[in-house]
């Protein structure tokens, strides 16, 4: 147990989890550059390996409805050095394999096998620390999964040039060996007591959950905010080489600025956390979908790079803003179920992204600038309307209320 480990082991074991925190982020976008090398060497059409991707979003969201409950009842590290495991094994699958077939039901594997990984190390801090010590950990959370996003598709684009796709799984699966290696020497089990598995339970309280309209309208709320960001990852890539004839590497440095871009948007978010929520929503989505109309009209006219990177810049900054301002306020609806409450929005979150994400890959070859854009326009007008009902929903309750 290591619970009752050295403060010296302890450390080492935090730093490990910390370090595994990213992994959904590296696993879902290190080989966004290399998307249409795939394509060609694989011989088949662009969405073929944007559903790569969606399978991996829609096995990993779903995966995280169950996997913490199931972990409270079987323990946190077996079941996460079993998903590194698996982890290993399907990326030098996918590194070997010709069929794209088979590189989808293994992205639905490595989903299952990373939240296996991911919420037991969200739980590993929660076991080993309390009170100010655990803040203080949670605090950084936001941050250190940030790096997943930004550095993956960096390092992809570099691994895609030097080398070739295959790299980049071959890189998740020395990456998931050395954590699997280092696990196994410092870390251990950390659950104090195991809970049973009460399916019914669990069931009972999620359609508690969902029955208040806040609560989902603000799950979908994150979907969309997210699904925004994912236009640039599955059509930007194709975009980027076909349209503006540039290579992996600039695709990875694109990818990068609009990671950091997300970031942004959170800290602008936690910085405006006295004003007005209603309002600050509505004027992100707002300005959100004015700069994509904009950005839209302009790219009859003129279409380059550099002025799409700018305009995608701020719309980013915009769905960052969103995402921390309603991921937060959503896990104070149910303090009493927190655990279930964020199992719940990371799981639907993921859901609505590769459902999103599904429909963006099926709607047509997505070739030029505008094509991209005007699923960027689609995806934020939902978003919109999702918004404003919220604020209906919000407003409506507030006068009850007061009544």
């Amino acid at each position: 147990m290591l619970r009752s480990a050295s403060e010296r082991r302890k450390k080492i074991a935090t730093t490990l989890a910390f370090i595994s925190i990213p992994l959904s982020g590296f696993v879902t976008d290190i080989y966004l550059p290399s998307f249409p090398t795939m394509a060609t060497s694989l011989g088949v059409p662009e969405h073929s390996i944007q559903l790569t991707l969606t399978c991996f979003f829609l096995s990993y969201g779903v995966s995280q409805l169950f996997v913490g409950s199931l972990l409270d009842s079987i323990g946190r590290f077996r079941p996460a050095m079993y998903g590194l495991g698996v982890l290993i094994i399907s990326s030098l699958l996918i590194g070997i394999t010709r069929n794209v077939q088979l590189i989808c039901c293994l992205r639905i594997i490595q989903g299952i096998a990373v939240a296996f990984v991911v919420v037991s190390k969200r739980a590993f801090f929660v076991d080993l620390y309390s009170g100010e010590k655990l803040k203080h950990y949670l605090s950084f959370f936001t941050i250190i999964w940030s790096l997943g996003p930004i550095v993956a598709p960096f390092l992809g684009g570099y691994l895609q040039k030097f080398f070739n796709w295959q790299a980049n799984f071959y890189f998740l699966a020395g990456y998931a060996l050395l954590m699997l290696i280092f696990e196994l020497i410092f870390s251990g089990e950390t659950i104090a007591a195991r809970k049973p598995f009460d399916l019914a339970r669990i069931k009972g309280n999620y359609a508690m959950m969902l029955g208040d309209p806040k609560f989902l309208l603000g799950i979908i709320t994150l979907g969309m905010s997210y699904s925004v960001v994912m236009v640039f990852n599955i059509a930007g890539p194709f975009v980027i080489e076909n349209s503006f004839h540039f290579n992996a590497v600039t695709i990875g440095y694109c990818t990068l600025i609009l990671g950091f871009s997300w970031m942004i948007g959170g800290i602008i978010s936690k910085r405006l956390i006295a004003l007005d929520f209603n309002r600050k929503a509505s004027a992100a989505v707002v300005v959100q979908f004015v700069l994509i109309s904009i950005l839209f009209l302009v790219g009859y006219g003129y279409q380059q790079l550099w002025c799409l990177m700018l305009f995608a810049f701020v719309i980013h900054i915009c769905s960052g803003f969103l995402y921390n301002l309603f991921f937060t306020q959503s896990l104070l609806y149910f303090p009493q179920h927190a655990g279930m409450t964020a199992g719940l929005l990371g799981g639907l979150v993921y859901v609505i992204t590769s459902l999103s994400s599904f429909t963006l890959s099926r709607t047509g070859k997505i070739a030029t600038q505008q094509d991209m854009v005007l699923r960027y326009l689609v995806i934020s007008a939902i978003l919109g309307v999702v918004i404003w009902s919220f604020v209906r929903v919000r407003r409506s309750a507030a006068k009850l209320a007061a009544v």
